[in-house]
């Protein structure tokens, strides 16, 4: 997911009031485990994932508990910002996982067509996105993106 990276002109967020998801919550990707299984162990650098369709809903799960950190780390060099900026009235819902291609352990590239729900300041929204995602230093990261809606 590449949406909400720092632009000109917005405040800064560091105050903002982080959703609360612990380890034991279920996992904001929508796979059947807790945070602390699923998604927490790779944004605490304890896996990796195996496929891009894992990174992908990691890095989902990375935007609901803004894990800017994790966002960073698992964006590719070449089109890595600076920084992420998370909007404090933007609530991430729920992910669903329309198609993959490619990405598995045995592959170098692939990519994760996926919708994301969301409400912005009480309105709600999706993101429709297909994401590309490559191998860089052995690991999967998060590459581009092409909005389809």
């Amino acid at each position: 997911m590449s949406r909400r990276t720092t632009r000109p002109g917005r405040p800064a967020t560091a105050g903002a009031r982080t959703p609360a998801v612990t380890a034991e919550s279920p996992c904001p990707c929508g796979l059947p485990a807790t945070y602390a299984q699923c998604c927490g162990r790779l944004h605490a650098g304890t896996a990796a994932a195996p496929t891009c369709e894992s990174l992908m809903r990691s890095r989902y799960a990375a935007f609901v508990v803004r894990d800017e950190a994790y966002l960073l780390r698992s964006w590719h060099p070449d089109t890595r910002p600076p920084a992420v900026d998370f909007d404090p009235a933007m609530r991430w819902l729920r992910l669903e996982v329309l198609e993959t291609t490619d990405g598995s352990p045995f592959h170098t590239a692939g990519t994760v067509t996926f919708r994301a729900h969301y409400t912005d300041s009480g309105r709600p929204g999706s993101l429709h996105e297909k994401s590309r995602f490559v191998r860089h230093e052995g690991a999967w990261v998060y590459s581009a993106a092409v909005f389809v809606d």
